[in-house]
Formats: C-alpha cells, sequence, structure tokens
C-alpha cells in the first residue's frame, strides 16, 4: 500500500476523523475532506492533508477530486464515510428533511464514486469503502428515513461490486453497530424536534434517551470510533478485502438475529432495545 492516496469524506470528527489519521499511520498519503477545514488543524498537525468538501454540491466535489488528484496523481482509496441520521416517524419528517437525508447519505456517496471512478478503471485497480451500518440490514424504531438511506447504500454497493469487479476495483461495505460518538446525540434531536410532540410522543422520547445513551463515554452496548476506523484500514489494505464487514459491539449478532428470526419477534426484541411499548 505504500504511498497510496486515500480520500475520507466526513473526516472533521469522529469516525472519519480517525480513519484519516489510523490510514496516516499505515503509510498511506491521506486527505480528510469535510465541509469546514477549520475543524481539522489537529489532523494538518499530524500529516493528514485536508480538503473543503460538499458531498451534496458537485462544484465542490469536483474541485476537492481535481486538487487531490492535481497534487498526488489519483485516488486509490476512497472512503464514503459523510453522513447523518434523520430520525422521526414517517409521518411527521417533512419530505425536505428526507431529502436533505438521502442527498447526504446516497446521493454523495454516488457522487464521490462518480468522480474517482474514471481514474481508477484507467490504473486498473482502486477501492471504494462505503460506510453503511448494520441499520443498513434491519430497521430501528422512528428511524425509517435514516435506515431507508442505508438500505439504499448497500443496494448500490453491491450494484458497484458487480459493476467495477471487472476493472479490478474492490468495494466494500461497513457496517458498523451502535458507536459512541456525537452522532447519537445528533440523532437524538432530530426525533425530539420531528416527533416529540404528537401522537409518536412517547416512541420519540424512548428513542431519544436511547440515542443520548450511545453518546455516552460508559455506555456498555456501544464500541468506541477507533473499532470501526482499524476496520475501515483493514479493508483499505487488504489485497482481496470482503465484500462486508460488520464491526463493533452486537452488529454481527443483531444482523444475524434479524436473518432467522420472524419479523414480529424481531421487531418485538428492537421495540424492548429502545424502551418502545407495543
Amino acid at each position: 500500500m505504500g504511498g497510496d492516496v486515500a480520500l475520507v469524506t466526513g473526516g472533521s470528527s469522529g469516525i472519519g476523523e480517525i480513519t484519516a489519521r489510523q490510514l496516516r499511520d499505515a503509510g498511506f498519503t491521506v486527505y480528510a475532506a469535510a465541509r469546514r477545514t477549520d475543524k481539522m488543524a489537529g489532523l494538518e498537525g499530524a500529516g493528514v492533508h485536508t480538503v473543503t468538501l460538499d458531498v451534496t454540491d458537485e462544484a465542490s466535489a469536483r474541485r476537492a477530486v481535481e486538487e487531490i488528484v492535481a497534487e498526488s496523481g489519483g485516488i486509490d482509496v476512497l472512503v464514503n464515510n459523510a453522513g447523518y441520521g434523520s430520525y422521526g416517524a414517517v409521518e411527521d419528517v417533512p419530505l425536505t428533511e428526507a431529502q436533505a437525508q438521502l442527498d447526504v447519505n446516497v446521493l454523495g456517496l454516488a457522487r464521490m464514486a462518480q468522480l474517482v471512478l474514471p481514474g481508477m478503471r484507467a490504473r486498473g485497480s482502486g477501492t471504494i469503502i462505503n460506510i453503511s451500518s448494520m441499520g443498513g440490514r434491519f430497521v430501528t424504531p422512528l428511524g425509517g428515513w435514516y435506515h431507508a438511506s442505508k438500505y439504499a447504500v448497500e443496494a448500490l454497493s453491491d450494484a458497484m461490486r458487480l459493476e467495477l469487479a471487472p476493472f479490478g476495483i474492490d468495494v466494500v461495505v461497513i457496517e458498523p453497530g451502535s458507536i459512541r460518538s456525537a452522532w447519537g446525540s445528533i440523532a437524538a434531536e432530530k426525533v425530539r424536534h420531528a416527533s416529540g410532540s404528537g401522537p409518536y410522543a412517547r416512541q420519540a422520547e424512548a428513542v431519544a434517551k436511547t440515542l443520548d445513551a450511545s453518546a455516552r463515554p460508559d455506555f456498555r452496548a456501544a464500541s468506541d470510533p477507533e473499532v470501526v476506523a482499524r476496520g475501515i484500514v483493514r479493508a483499505a489494505g487488504a489485497r482481496r478485502p470482503r465484500s462486508r464487514y460488520a464491526i463493533g459491539r452486537g452488529s454481527a449478532p443483531a444482523i444475524a438475529l434479524s436473518t432467522v428470526l420472524p419479523d414480529r419477534v424481531f421487531d418485538r426484541l428492537i421495540a424492548r432495545a429502545f424502551g418502545v411499548r407495543r
């Protein structure tokens, strides 16, 4: 992997920031990208290049990729990490917010892949790592649009894996379990805003409490972001990476249960885990 160039979107915090650091330590030339480069000053001090990027903006995305290619000659690994969780009952969430969720988590991911793939095809090699979630395989209460976006990431990744194999390009899906980060607090704020009053209020408060708890350092059902970053680095450096990596506490068991249990039984387990009465 010596000298390979990696681009990590959503690189200003959480999994993205730690992944950028670990890829740098593993010998990659790393570009961390986010809308605000001022939040990535610490990464620059660690030898990671930073670049301004809004994955929902075509011009911004094209400029970022062109800048990296001009400086480093190409992009060997794309880590599509940019994303957030929009929670709230499907009945309550405005479609403008649903569109924003899909714009970041799905269309932004596709946009970045489209921009780096011509160079990868020309070289006959490359790896695209798409950050999904165990929530790309099953659904939790009031997370409809978030889960819709991650199901779409799974489907797009499967399609791309088939399409790109003849060109020597690997496509990998990372499926983290619950992670201790600000992601949970942001999702909790979303669900309270969308469904904190009205018919879904009781569900919303139960889900928000669970999401808030997942962000706490002492939340035992979650893993640290470093665990996910290590999995990403392992996939980026593998000669033949697996198509999927279920990473973090609870991810693989929960995915397995979702495939073997009847839907209604699994529904009850998930509702109970989120404190939602049925």
